[in-house]
């Protein structure tokens, strides 16, 4: 560039301008603020007169000042003005350099066009080298190529002559050709080779059926097994180029060992007749553990270890148990045999010694992780299951021994006695054990099972002692209305007493360990009523015997012959004769309850007003047969074997003294020691003995009978035994009530 042109290209100033290019807004500020600033300063300095002396120092100073301030200004513009010249230059050359860039760029796109369209001329020509060189190839295989439907052939015979390893060489080599020809060929797939995948699958088939009869292969041809583990260990390690699914042989294999085994011993649907379960269980008590040593000692050493065979066996076979007895509680409902087998099973054998449990298992097994083969759920289930059939069947049973011995009480003959001359019968025998041996025998699977069962045999226990009392008053309506009279009616009345104190006494066994004996309330309750039941009966028997005899009580007879009493007695030790065959306490029980109805007609035969005494002597003659008879009577039940503490003809000799009374004045008192004494004693039972007296005036009736509300009541005690309570009374005249009386 020569300096005419630079010359050019060099800015120009205005005329008149101080300073490079345009002027700045900035500028005329600065300009204004620094004439603003002058200003000021020189009003300051000559302000006063005696500065202005000094004004041409001032001005030649400035003037040096300005001169020195623009030639600053000159240097940094003129300095300015030589670096934009110098960019300005070097722009003018870029930009010549990109214009010729630009033109080599375009030369360049212009040969990549045309070598472009030679490209597509070669094409045809890269086509034919590449059919060249795949004929090459196949030109170098062939040989081997022509061979292939024969290895083919050859390998699908070593298959089934079950020579895997043998067949799986071959099937690699004609993989292996496979895989050099495909590259070449662009991945085409030639048809000589459609065969091996079928091969493949022949041999991964016959791989999975080898491991499937693994524990028979482990005794009879090992070295099959082990074959085919190999073959698929080997092929997990295999990768291949060809675009294929993968065969993943170790996890058929894996699964093949397990589906073998589960087919092997659960490959059947379970149906089993009724009672059946108990013997295919104990077949697979001994099949499993069987299977677990053979799985250890001969299949693990053919297989690799991370196989974990004694796991994989362990497992394989719970599962499958596991299933198999899902499905069989999904089944018909099982017996209580069968459901009863089961739990035992499934609780105590499977986990015991003799299968899971057994120390010949090593910790390889890892039983520990194993799930519960039945969930509570089942369990429950099955419980429940057993519990409802068995009641049923204990019900039948029950119902069965009752109907039995009920039909024994129209006997001619006697109760059997047992060697200590008590009535016996096996009944309770029987009962508590049907009841005792369903308790004790499922003490062998759970608590729970066997609290339900204590729960359901109480329960039994009751209905049955219900349908035992339920017979009883049937037996005694049809003995009585005579249309089944019972030869030994009473005697099979107290033959049931002992069987009710055999039951009681006995009822502990049915406790298992650990159980609240408050369980048991509901069946003493109900083995008490059965037991006042039943001397109900008895009592009813003999007071129809008494009842005739106490008709002539009291009587003028009565006075002065003891013949009334000597017949009541007689009768009464004629009845109670059979008593001793009646075990304690229930014989205890028995005589006093004997003796107390004894004493009860004696005492409503008084109360009926029959006899009423004419004087003196005859009220002496009354009270001495009131002490004879007390006498008569406590001498009689002594000898039966009644203790005299727990005897009621005392309160006779109570009465005795009411009508042996010389001064009827006296009577109050007398009454209210009777009271005392017997606090069930009402106004109707005073009046009526008073009637008896025959010598009392109504002022002294009344004054008697006040006497009974006068003073604090007497409270029954705990020991107290009703009298005068159970003994009726007819209606008194009503001249005999006081005002305050229920009569009046």
């Amino acid at each position: 560039m020569d300096s005419a042109t630079k010359d050019e290209m060099q800015p120009s100033l205005p005329p008149g301008s101080s300073c490079p290019g345009p002027e700045w807004p900035e500028q005329e500020r600065a300009e204004q603020l620094a004439r603003g600033a002058a200003l000021k300063w020189a009003s300051g300095i000559f302000y006063r007169p005696e500065q202005l002396a000094r004004l041409g120092q001032y001005r030649s100073r400035e003037v040096q000042r300005t001169c020195s301030l623009e030639a600053r200004i000159k240097s940094v513009v003129q300095s300015y003005l030589e670096g934009v010249k110098t960019g300005v230059w070097q722009l003018a050359q870029a930009f010549e350099a990109v214009q010729g860039t630009r033109e080599a760029l375009d030369q360049a796109h212009g040969l990549l066009q045309g070598m472009v369209e030679a490209t597509e001329t070669l094409k045809p020509l890269r086509e034919q080298v590449a059919q060249h060189k795949q004929l090459q190839v196949l030109s170098q295989l062939l040989p081997r190529l022509r061979a292939v439907p024969a290895a083919v052939a050859h390998t699908r015979t070593l298959i089934g002559a079950q020579r895997l390893l043998e067949a799986y060489v071959c099937l690699r080599e004609l993989e292996q050709l496979q895989e050099e020809t495909w590259a070449p060929l662009g991945g085409l797939e030639l048809p000589v080779f459609e065969g091996l995948g079928p091969l493949a699958e022949a041999l991964g088939q016959a791989v999975e059926a080898a491991a499937g009869v693994a524990g028979q292969l482990a005794r009879e041809d090992p070295a099959l097994l082990v074959a085919a583990v190999r073959v698929a260990e080997v092929d997990a390690r295999h990768t291949t180029s060809l675009e294929l699914p993968p065969r993943d042989w170790r996890r058929r294999c894996l699964q093949a060992l397990q589906e073998g085994l589960e087919r092997t011993h659960f490959g059947t649907p379970l149906l089993l007749e009724p009672g059946a379960l108990a013997g295919w269980l104990e077949a697979l008590r001994v099949a499993l553990p069987a299977e677990l040593a053979t799985a250890e000692a001969l299949v693990a050493p053919c297989c690799p270890p991370h196989y974990k065979v004694v796991r994989l066996w362990a497992h394989t076979l719970h599962s499958g148990l596991r299933r198999c007895l899902q499905q069989l509680l999904e089944g018909p409902k099982l017996g209580a045999a069968d459901a009863f087998a089961l739990l035992h099973w499934t609780l105590h054998v499977y986990l015991g010694p003799e299968m899971m449990g057994s120390l010949e298992l090593g910790p390889e097994a890892d039983v520990s992780q194993l799930e519960p083969l039945l969930t509570p759920e089942n369990i429950e289930q099955l419980e429940a299951m057993f519990v409802t059939q068995i009641q049923v069947n204990v019900a039948q049973w029950l119902q069965k021994a009752l109907d039995g011995e009920v039909a024994e009480w129209n006997r001619e003959q006697e109760p059997g006695t047992d060697s200590s001359g008590f009535y016996h019968s096996p009944l309770p025998a029987i009962v508590l054990q049907i009841l005792e041996e369903n308790i004790r025998v499922t003490s062998l699977v759970s608590e729970s099972l066997q609290r339900r069962v204590h729960g359901m045999a109480l329960s039994e226990l009751g209905t049955f002692l219900r349908s035992f009392s339920d017979a009883l008053i049937r037996f005694s309506r049809d003995h009585i209305r005579g249309e089944a009279m019972a030869p030994h009616y009473v005697p099979y009345l107290l033959a049931t007493l002992n069987y009710q104190s055999a039951l009681s006494s006995s009822l502990s066994v049915l406790q298992p360990d650990g159980a609240g004996s408050g369980d048991l309330a509901l069946v003493e309750a109900g083995l008490d009523e059965l037991q006042r039941r039943i001397c109900r009966l008895v009592l009813e028997a003999l007071l129809a015997e008494l009842q005739p005899l106490f008709e002539a009580l009291p009587s003028r007879r009565w006075l002065s012959s003891p013949e009334l009493l000597d017949d009541v007695c007689e009768r009464t030790v004629r009845f109670c004769q059979d008593f001793r065959r009646v075990r304690n306490p229930a014989v205890q029980l028995l005589l006093a309850e004997a003796e107390r109805t004894v004493v009860l007609q004696y005492l409503r035969a008084l109360m009926q007003g029959r006899l009423v005494c004419r004087g003196a002597d005859e009220r002496i003659q009354a009270a001495q047969r009131l002490q004879n008879d007390a006498a008569q009577l406590r001498e009689l039940f002594l000898g039966l074997g009644l203790e005299e503490s727990v005897q009621c003809a005392p309160v006779l000799l109570s009465l005795r003294d009411l009508l042996n009374l010389r001064d009827p004045m006296l009577l109050g008192l007398e009454v209210a020691g009777l009271r005392q004494k017997f606090p069930d004693v009402s106004e109707d039972h005073v009046s009526a003995l008073l009637d008896l007296r025959g010598d009392v005036s109504r002022e002294q009736r009344l004054a008697a009978l006040s006497s009974l509300q006068a003073g604090p009541q007497p409270s029954l005690s705990a020991g107290h035994r009703a009298l005068f309570s159970l003994v009726p009374v007819p209606t008194p005249a009503l001249s005999s009530c006081l005002p305050s009386g229920p009569c009046a």
